[in-house]
């Protein structure tokens, strides 16, 4: 049996997500980049090098906008592009040190910061939300 769901139960999970979400990359010192530039480079870290196009499509943005995105990182010392070996015609985008550097710095800042949050509520709350982690992770992934 399906459990029923409305779109107000889920427009208030997407809003505490995204609210998560900002309030740690607001906190976080590190470089400041647009929300999809960080798209853009975590994508690249854990698919490795990829053309625009393909980065288009996992951004949700058109092909000029992922353009521009990869131009701004690569004016930043983040990403490179190279020939593509499999089609000399065209390019594919890589991460550089600097961009490893920069989604690790990232991600280990609003970890900690998380971190400091999650050690402020009960062992009945954080054991709820282990339970729900891999759920989260299921649904991003679709």
């Amino acid at each position: 049996m399906t459990a029923s769901v409305t779109n107000q139960d889920a427009l208030q999970l997407v809003v505490a997500v995204h609210r998560l979400v900002r309030s740690l990359r607001q906190a976080t010192p590190v470089k400041r980049l647009q929300p999809t530039q960080l798209l853009v480079l975590s994508e690249l870290a854990s698919l490795g090098p990829m053309r625009i196009g393909e980065i288009a499509v996992r951004a949700l943005c058109s092909q000029p906008t992922a353009t521009t995105v990869v131009t701004g990182l690569e004016s930043g010392g983040l990403v490179r592009r190279e020939a593509d070996p499999a089609d000399g015609r065209a390019t594919i985008v890589e991460l550089t040190g600097a961009g490893r550097d920069t989604i690790a710095s990232l991600a280990h800042g609003e970890a900690e910061l998380l971190s400091a949050r999650l050690s402020q509520l009960s062992e009945e709350e954080l054991a709820k939300l282990r339970s729900i982690t891999p759920l989260l992770r299921r649904l991003a992934d679709r």
